[in-house]
C-alpha cells in the first residue's frame, strides 16, 4: 500500500481527497500547514506529495524546493494541486521539484491516474526488469538472485528482507544511504522498527553473498550509512 501525504489547508478539500485516495487503496496522511508538512515527512517518508501551493507558514514552491534539496526526500514524487492556473504558475512550480501540476477544480480520477503515472515512473525498484552490478544478477520476477563467474553461475539464497535490501541497492549503486533511509524505503513504516535492525539484515546480507565473492560490494560509509559500489572486485568463489 502506498502511502501519500495531502499537504492542504482546506480542511474541505484534504478530506475528499483523503477519502478518495482511502477508498483507491492508498494510506494517506494530511497535513494542514508547513510545519505539520515537515514533522510528517520527518516521521515517515511517504510514497508521493500532494501539495497544495499556498499553505500556512511556507509556500509549497518553497517546500518542495527544500524536499529536492535534501538528499533523504529528494526522490519523492510531488504533484502540486493548486487553483493557480497561468502558465507561470505552473512552470514555476514544475521547476520548484513538481513532477506533475493539478489545478483545481478537479478530476479524483484524473489525480488518480497522474499519481498512477508519477509513482510507475519514480518507482523503478517495483519494476520486474532483472537488475545486473558487477556480475551479481537479481530477478524480482522469479525471486532469484545469481552471480556468474569463472566457474559459471551461482545461486545466492536471501531472505525475503535481504532481497528487498539487496534490490534497493542495486536500484541505487554508489549512493549513500543512511538507516532512516534504508527504513523508509525498504520497511516502509518503521516507527517501531529501530535502527539497529538495519545493520542486523546488512550484516546477514554480506554473510549470503560472501559464498560467491560479493560481499564487499556493500559498503559501510562510517558515520553515515550504507553504500552498494559498483567499484569493487568480486573475488571468485572459494
Amino acid at each position: 500500500m502506498s502511502r501519500v501525504l495531502v499537504v492542504e489547508d482546506e480542511a474541505a478539500i484534504a478530506e475528499l481527497v483523503a477519502i478518495n485516495l482511502r477508498h483507491a487503496g492508498y494510506e494517506v496522511a494530511i497535513a494542514g500547514s508547513a510545519d505539520a508538512a515537515r514533522r510528517e515527512i520527518d516521521r515517515v517518508l511517504p510514497d508521493l506529495v500532494i501539495l497544495d501551493w499556498m499553505v500556512p507558514g511556507e509556500s509549497g514552491l518553497a517546500l518542495a524546493r527544500r524536499w529536492r534539496a535534501d538528499q533523504r526526500t529528494r526522490e519523492v514524487p510531488i504533484i502540486m494541486l493548486t487553483a493557480r492556473c497561468d502558465e507561470v504558475d505552473k512552470i514555476s512550480g514544475l521547476d520548484a521539484g513538481a513532477d506533475d501540476y493539478l489545478t483545481k477544480p478537479f478530476s479524483t480520477q484524473e489525480l488518480l491516474a497522474r499519481m498512477r503515472a508519477v509513482l510507475r515512473r519514480k518507482a523503478p525498484e517495483a519494476l520486474d526488469a532483472p537488475v545486473e552490478v558487477s556480475g551479481l544478477r537479481l530477478n524480482p520476477a522469479t525471486h532469484r538472485v545469481t552471480r556468474t563467474g569463472a566457474d559459471g553461475e551461482s545461486d545466492v539464497k536471501l531472505g525475503p528482507t535481504e532481497f528487498r535490501l539487496l534490490h534497493f541497492f542495486m536500484t541505487h549503486p554508489e549512493r549513500v544511504h543512511s538507516r532512516s533511509q534504508l527504513l523508509d524505503r525498504v520497511w516502509g513504516d518503521h516507527v517501531f522498527i529501530e535502527q539497529r535492525t538495519v545493520d542486523v539484515h546488512v550484516k546477514r546480507l554480506r554473510e549470503a553473498l560472501a559464498p560467491v565473492g560479493c560481499s564487499a560490494l556493500i559498503e559501510t560509509v562510517r558515520g553515515v550509512g550504507y553504500r552498494m559500489t559498483q567499484r569493487v572486485a568480486a573475488t571468485s568463489s572459494a
